[in-house]
């Protein structure tokens, strides 16, 4: 009895434990986000004053249609190699993690190169329907650059794997620092579009070569080296259904990113550039509390995996849930500071031009709110190999975000942007919750179950792949 109380007492501290650590990679995550968002939000602020709302609404087009396409061509390797690695040991799996990385990085430097070309090409064909000038499409040519050096998958699956989360939380901080002092620097120079989005460029470049040197040292010294030369024969025998996997990711992100970047787009084309500025400034200021979900899921998906591949389906659901009501508490918050700060945030950041966006702003911090509900369930369900059911749920949502922003923006302007997404949201965090609810009703009863004394250090740490 006394052997049987100890163990309940050890299994409640390591469940304290977990859930602490886990806490704690968020709170690092949401930290070192938010002062990266804040200060993106400075150097847009200053890039606005000094350029104006026209000019700055042509940035905000160049700097969108950049994302869309880096976004549709990305293939997000990470989520596979987190998956495919959460049960492998860097000691004794060497060989395999070689291959999966081998595997990402072929992915994120082919999907890197495709996405440059088609920009390049792109550029020409939409330059006529947003009335873009010689100017502007040299700007946009000259931006895309930095779609070469976008080789993320790699460099975020090893860091969230070995539980770096201070790297990836304060890592950036420094290049997000200069970006805001060369603003500043063009704000007192009174520089022109070309001076903002070759400083744009340059930091962004600067900060994807910065995270990339330092997950191939992270690497070495973990003994997986000579990534290159490892062979690919045979890894879908190895890792039965990785393809299938990265395909679906890619297209479950291709018709997400349609929706969270495509939307500036196509505010500029259903309204006008002045409009697509204003929209942009609204949805900057909400990715300030939207980027808690990207973060929330960096620490949660490495966890989920591990426990959904164990078959510990009490830790999986419990850290589940508690994600989801942390992001659901957060969204709440959200929406009650952003509508009693929003107009005075906007005076004293983008200036008096641009206070037309304030009712923008809590419009979208309410679609923020519903789409933060969702990140949770979302890795959960990716965890359990159920990505099939998450692009249904995106592709349902999307479609439904394209008709209600078409209907509106021509009528109603950039808050028929806002509005579709909050009908994107409510699908989106429907949808998965259903979804989640559905996949752990039917999880077969003898993978509930597991004794008290197989735990183990998994449950506190790191995954052993890295």
């Amino acid at each position: 009895m006394t052997t049987g109380l100890i163990g309940h007492v050890m299994e409640a501290l390591k469940r304290r434990s977990a859930g602490r650590t886990r806490l704690a990679n968020i709170a690092h995550l949401l930290t070192g986000n938010f002062l990266g968002s804040l200060l993106g939000l400075v150097a847009f602020a200053l890039s606005a004053r000094a350029l104006g709302v026209a000019n700055y609404g042509q940035l905000a087009l160049i700097i969108a249609f950049t994302r869309v396409v880096e976004r549709v061509v990305s293939f997000q390797s990470w989520q596979p190699i987190i998956k495919y690695a959460a049960g492998l040991d860097a000691s004794s799996d060497r060989d395999a993690l070689r291959i999966l990385m081998k595997f990402g990085l072929l992915i994120d430097v082919g999907a890197a190169v495709c996405a440059w070309v088609i920009a390049m090409g792109a550029a020409l064909l939409v330059a006529p329907f947003f009335g873009w000038s010689a100017e502007v499409v040299q700007l946009l040519v000259l931006y895309s650059s930095v779609l070469l050096f976008q080789i993320s998958g790699v460099p975020v699956a090893v860091q969230r794997m070995a539980g770096n989360f201070r790297l990836l939380a304060y890592g950036q901080l420094l290049n997000a620092v200069l970006r805001v002092l060369l603003c500043l620097l063009g704000v007192l120079l009174k520089a022109d579009l070309a001076y903002f989005t070759a400083v744009w460029a340059g930091t962004q470049i600067l900060g994807s070569l910065t995270l990339l040197t330092l997950t191939m040292r992270a690497l070495h010294r973990q003994g997986v080296r000579k990534i290159l030369r490892a062979p690919l024969a045979g890894i879908t025998s190895r890792f039965p259904g990785i393809w299938n996997f990265a395909w679906s990711s890619n297209i479950s992100l291709t018709l997400r990113v349609s929706a969270q970047e495509l939307d500036t787009l196509l505010v500029g084309f259903l309204a006008d550039q002045a409009s697509a500025g204003l929209y942009q400034i609204a949805k900057r200021i909400g990715r300030v509390g939207q980027q808690v979900g990207p973060q929330v899921q960096n620490v949660l998906y490495p966890d989920v995996a591990r426990f959904w591949a164990q078959g510990r389906i009490g830790k999986f659901k419990r850290a589940v849930f508690q994600a989801e009501a942390m992001l659901f508490g957060f969204g709440i918050l959200c929406i009650l500071i952003v509508a009693a700060f929003a107009r005075p945030l906007l005076m004293w950041t983008a200036g008096p031009a641009f206070l037309g966006a304030a009712n923008l702003v809590i419009v979208q911090m309410v679609a923020v709110a519903f789409v933060l509900s969702g990140s949770a369930a979302r890795s959960a369900l990716l965890a359990m190999g159920k990505q099939r059911e998450v692009l249904r749920i995106v592709v349902v949502a999307t479609a439904a975000f394209h008709i209600t922003a078409l209907l509106l923006i021509p009528r109603i302007g950039a808050m028929g942007g806002n509005i579709a997404h909050i009908v994107l949201g409510i699908l989106w965090t429907a949808g998965l919750a259903l979804s989640l609810k559905q996949a752990l009703k039917t999880t077969h009863s003898d993978r509930l179950t597991r004794p008290v004394d197989s735990l183990d250090q998994a449950d506190l740490s790191p995954s052993k792949a890295i």
